[in-house]
Protein backbone atom coordinates (compact mmCIF):
# COMPACT_ATOMS: atom_id res chain seq x y z
CA UNK A 1 0.00 0.00 0.00
CA UNK A 2 1.31 3.72 -0.86
CA UNK A 3 2.02 5.50 2.15
CA UNK A 4 2.18 9.17 2.65
CA UNK A 5 4.71 9.95 5.28
CA UNK A 6 5.67 13.26 6.90
CA UNK A 7 8.01 14.20 9.63
CA UNK A 8 9.03 17.73 11.27
CA UNK A 9 12.49 17.08 12.12
CA UNK A 10 13.71 18.39 15.60
CA UNK A 11 15.72 21.47 14.98
CA UNK A 12 18.32 20.98 17.25
CA UNK A 13 18.95 17.22 16.60
CA UNK A 14 18.86 18.32 13.05
CA UNK A 15 21.64 21.18 13.66
CA UNK A 16 23.84 18.56 15.90
CA UNK A 17 23.97 15.87 12.76
CA UNK A 18 25.18 19.13 10.47
CA UNK A 19 27.51 20.38 12.87
CA UNK A 20 29.06 17.53 12.90
CA UNK A 21 28.84 17.10 8.96
CA UNK A 22 26.60 14.04 9.11
CA UNK A 23 23.15 14.91 7.20
CA UNK A 24 23.98 13.94 3.95
CA UNK A 25 25.19 10.84 5.11
CA UNK A 26 22.33 10.59 7.69
CA UNK A 27 19.38 11.34 5.08
CA UNK A 28 21.15 8.82 2.57
CA UNK A 29 20.90 6.08 5.27
CA UNK A 30 16.68 7.12 5.74
CA UNK A 31 16.34 7.74 1.87
CA UNK A 32 18.00 4.43 1.39
CA UNK A 33 15.86 2.42 4.36
CA UNK A 34 12.39 4.15 3.07
CA UNK A 35 13.32 3.88 -0.66
CA UNK A 36 10.77 6.84 -1.22
CA UNK A 37 8.82 6.81 -4.60
CA UNK A 38 9.12 10.98 -4.48
CA UNK A 39 10.43 12.48 -1.76
CA UNK A 40 10.49 16.54 -0.94
CA UNK A 41 12.21 18.77 1.79
CA UNK A 42 10.47 22.04 2.82
CA UNK A 43 9.98 24.04 5.93
CA UNK A 44 6.99 22.98 7.71
CA UNK A 45 5.76 24.79 10.87
CA UNK A 46 9.71 26.89 11.03
CA UNK A 47 11.19 23.37 11.17
CA UNK A 48 13.29 21.08 8.81
CA UNK A 49 10.14 18.97 6.92
CA UNK A 50 10.05 15.92 4.41
CA UNK A 51 7.26 13.67 2.85
CA UNK A 52 8.12 11.17 1.29
CA UNK A 53 5.38 8.75 -0.49
CA UNK A 54 6.44 4.87 -0.10
CA UNK A 55 5.06 1.59 -0.55
CA UNK A 56 4.47 -0.67 2.24
CA UNK A 57 3.32 -4.38 1.69
CA UNK A 58 2.86 -5.00 5.16
CA UNK A 59 1.56 -2.29 8.46
CA UNK A 60 4.73 -4.07 10.67
CA UNK A 61 6.94 -2.32 8.11
CA UNK A 62 6.17 1.01 8.90
CA UNK A 63 8.53 0.83 12.25
CA UNK A 64 11.47 0.07 10.60
CA UNK A 65 10.51 2.64 8.25
CA UNK A 66 9.71 5.70 10.48
CA UNK A 67 12.41 4.36 13.36
CA UNK A 68 15.23 5.92 11.52
CA UNK A 69 13.28 9.67 11.51
CA UNK A 70 12.73 9.01 15.21
CA UNK A 71 16.17 7.77 16.21
CA UNK A 72 18.40 10.03 13.81
CA UNK A 73 16.10 13.02 13.70
CA UNK A 74 13.78 13.41 16.78
CA UNK A 75 11.30 13.65 14.09
CA UNK A 76 7.24 14.04 14.51
CA UNK A 77 6.21 11.44 12.29
CA UNK A 78 2.28 11.10 10.22
CA UNK A 79 1.84 8.10 8.20
CA UNK A 80 -1.21 7.96 6.22
CA UNK A 81 -2.14 5.69 3.16
CA UNK A 82 -2.72 7.55 0.22
CA UNK A 83 -4.03 6.97 -3.73
CA UNK A 84 -2.90 8.14 -7.15
CA UNK A 85 -5.72 9.75 -8.95
CA UNK A 86 -6.02 6.55 -11.17
CA UNK A 87 -6.77 4.39 -7.67
CA UNK A 88 -9.31 7.31 -6.85
CA UNK A 89 -11.02 6.78 -9.71
CA UNK A 90 -11.07 3.15 -9.46
CA UNK A 91 -12.26 3.33 -5.47
CA UNK A 92 -15.03 6.01 -6.67
CA UNK A 93 -16.17 3.84 -9.55
CA UNK A 94 -16.69 0.91 -6.58
CA UNK A 95 -18.40 3.28 -4.52
CA UNK A 96 -21.29 3.98 -7.32
CA UNK A 97 -21.63 0.53 -8.23
CA UNK A 98 -22.90 -0.35 -4.81
CA UNK A 99 -25.67 2.11 -5.23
Amino acid sequence: MRMLVQASIDTERANAVIAEGKMPETMEQILTVLKPEAAYFYPLHGRRGLVMVVDVTDEADLIPLVEPLWMEMGADVEVAPCLTAQELQAGLARLTARS
